[in-house]
């Protein structure tokens, strides 16, 4: 049955390879969101401005959006209109659909007006200290539940952000600050905008009570923090591994995508939530003893899933995969390769207890509606595993050339693991395709059961290799006797090997730098 499953899942990403668009009619290049807030109740009222490149002709297109259910939560449109002129439209549960004919090339700016309490995307409560915020918190594809988009990963656009507010609040939001206007009566309008096109997934705006700190710039890059106010003093420090993380990832992947990197304590129901130049952290996240590693996973994120991002969700380990091994390698550097290899013991530990739960491979094309299932230990320490075992396979300077080409080719684009592969081959002059697939679509393993017999007379030590699990892996594997290293290709069911040696080894090691993901019985 596993050899069955497996096949078809790896056929099944074959042909998703294939699959149609996710919206194919059209193409977002810009939105403008007008967005009121208020302390009275949790209704906001919206206006959407979409600039909208047309890729065929159609006789009417869609946009998602939650329409207001049974229970008065989701967005009702009161009115379309392109310029001064009404658009006919009508509203489903989840869409909007534009009843108006366009033509492949055509671009058009539709505004959109409406008013509601989201169902979801948009936060709107009290933080752990009593006072009231609100955040966007749009992963997978939430956003849809406060904005009139196309929520999908593939489809990138730059935006604005026009927030209206009580002026007691300060607003946060992607790309830099236009400004702030008071518009009296207790109120003020904040103007963020963003220049680099993004998924709706990381989209965001924060509206609270904060403490907002500055500490410095990390190679011309602007760090700026929020925090709650009762927590500024322990928040503002926390939150400056900013400033010692960003200039990793910026020498060894390329320049930072964005206009700055903002750290936002938050109501997230993610520990941390990537969300393009304003990063979501958890409440309690300025007092935790894992903020480094937290913020340096997030921010790693800002190259790869915000600017680099996956073409739909079956190859998230683009995304979270990197951001976990990214974060390994930026503690590796900072704190020494010790810090790395019990890093990864941990992540292999933690892949296998998932394993027993779910037997699926990294790239999964099973799930077609939850999601957040995929928030799993395939797409980030699994995914983690396959860039760390690549590393070690074509070296350190393929490896780092690779990761650079890969976000220079695909920044503010979308890409798949085929495309990952074809940057990282011609980094390394080697043919990858095979190690891609078994990895990637491949569920499970390698578990090896190993013997080993030193011969006196011919001084000689033998030692046999066989996998335990159904589908078989082919790699390479290290070992180490007496401290002395050596490798072996495992293939097959059983690898055998032999090697002189003068006396019995008192120990045999295998995998002793935690180079492989494999585990031993």
């Amino acid at each position: 049955m596993k050899k069955l499953r497996t096949l078809l899942l790896a056929t099944s990403v074959t042909l998703a390879a294939h699959a149609q668009p996710y919206n194919p009619t059209i193409d977002v290049q810009h939105y403008d969101f007008t967005l009121e807030v208020s302390d009275s109740s949790n209704n906001i009222r919206g206006e959407a401005a979409i600039t909208i490149r047309f890729k065929t002709d159609a006789p009417s297109f869609t946009l998602d959006l939650t329409r207001r259910n049974s229970e008065g939560k989701g967005m009702t449109v009161s009115s379309v209109r392109e310029g001064k002129k009404g658009v006919r439209f009508t509203q489903n549960t989840t869409q909007l659909l534009f009843n108006v004919p366009v033509k492949s090339g055509e671009e058009h700016t539709y505004t959109v007006t409406y008013e509601g309490i989201p169902a979801d995307g948009l936060i709107i409560s009290n933080n752990k200290f009593g006072r009231r915020g609100f955040f966007g918190d749009n992963w997978p594809n939430r956003a849809h539940n406060w904005l009139p988009c196309v929520d999908h990963p593939s489809d990138k656009a730059t935006l604005d952000w026009h927030i209206t507010t009580p002026d007691h609040y300060t607003v946060v939001a992607n790309g830099a600050l236009q400004g702030e206007k008071d518009l009296g009566n207790h109120k003020k309008l904040t103007h963020w905008k963003e220049g680099v096109p993004l998924s709706p997934k990381v989209m965001m705006i924060g509206v609270a009570d904060f403490a907002v700190d500055h500490p410095g710039d990390a190679l011309g890059i602007p760090v700026w923090n929020y925090v709650f106010q009762e927590n500024k003093e322990v928040g503002f420090k926390s939150y400056k591994y900013a400033l010692q993380i960003l200039p990793f990832y910026i020498q060894h992947i390329g320049p930072f995508p964005f206009e700055k990197c903002g750290n936002v304590q938050s109501k997230t129901r993610f520990g941390g939530l990537e969300n393009a130049s304003a990063i979501c952290y958890f409440e309690n996240s300025v007092t935790s003893p894992g903020v480094e590693s937290l913020m340096a996973h997030e921010i790693a994120h800002q190259w790869f899933g915000d600017a680099a991002t996956e073409t739909t969700w079956q190859y998230l380990w683009l995304s979270e995969g990197f951001a976990t091994y990214m974060t390994h390698c930026y503690l590796e550097n900072k704190y020494g390769v010790d810090t790395l290899k019990k890093g990864m013991v941990k992540d292999r530990e933690k892949l296998v207890a998932f394993e027993k739960k779910r037997w699926t491979p990294i790239v999964d094309t099973s799930e077609k509606e939850d999601f957040m299932k995929l928030l799993n230990p395939n797409s980030y320490e699994k995914g983690g595993w396959v860039l760390h075992m690549l590393r070690r396979r074509i070296g350190d300077q393929a490896f780092w050339k690779g990761i650079s080409t890969y976000y220079a080719t695909y920044r503010n684009k979308n890409a798949t693991s085929a495309d990952l592969e074809k940057v990282m081959e011609t980094a390394s002059n080697q043919d990858l395709h095979a190690y891609f697939q078994q990895w990637l679509t491949q569920p499970g393993h390698p578990n090896l059961k190993t013997e080993w017999n030193y011969d006196n007379d011919k001084k000689e030590l033998s030692i046999s290799f066989t996998q335990t699990n159904e589908q078989l892996f082919e790699f390479p594997l290290e070992y180490a006797t007496d401290g002395v290293l050596h490798s072996v290709d495992i293939k097959g069911k059983t690898t055998s090997v032999r090697i002189p040696l003068t006396s019995k080894p008192s120990n045999v090691v295998f995998d002793p730098n935690v180079n492989t993901l494999v585990t031993f019985n």
